[in-house]
């Protein structure tokens, strides 16, 4: 039997709509490129790099792109999916409370990182490595709620003209 964290923390067999599938698709590409991050922070953050402040700059740009194709998958559930969740099962506890703490987190880690190496320090190297770990982290365990709990209980409350509302508009969204 394959392990999925799904089966552990929620349903993550349900067959979801083409907008919802279209957002557990885009955390794919968005996993691998973070992994990547990761295990780059990681090297600096153990001193595996022979060139500190070379490896941070690349950490750096990298973290940049990632953010660029992030944005977009962020919008696409901050201003569309869960303000229609909203209504369903409120804001200010449950899912929908924790997937925007955990954006906002996630958002802060990596922020941090860019604002502190816009000058970088190499005595801060692992200060530094340390908040795209976190961010990491976060987004892991975050894009697993997605999937397993959020998406399908979206699939499971959204009537068809909601399903059809939500695919209009993250379509619209750039990115």
């Amino acid at each position: 039997m394959e392990f999925s964290p799904c089966s552990i923390i929620g349903d993550g067999e349900v067959e979801l709509c083409p907008p919802l599938q279209r957002l557990k698709e885009e955390h794919e590409p968005l996993n691998e490129k973070k992994y990547a991050l990761f295990v780059a922070a990681q090297k600096i953050y153990n001193g595996e790099e022979e060139n500190v402040l070379e490896a941070l700059v690349r950490l750096r740009e990298n973290v940049q792109q990632f953010l660029q194709e992030l944005d977009p998958h962020s919008r696409r559930e901050e201003d569309v999916l869960f303000p229609m969740m909203v209504r369903y099962i409120g804001r200010e506890s449950g899912p929908i409370a924790v997937m925007e703490y955990e954006h906002h987190e996630a958002k802060e880690n990596i922020s941090t990182f860019l604002k502190k190496t816009e000058t970088i320090d190499i005595h801060e190297a692992r200060e530094l490595a340390s908040y795209v770990m976190n961010a990491y982290m976060i987004l892991t365990d975050h894009f697993t709620k997605e999937e397993c709990v959020l998406f399908p209980m979206a699939e499971k409350l959204l009537s068809s003209e909601e399903k059809e509302e939500l695919a209009k508009k993250i379509n619209e969204i750039e990115g």
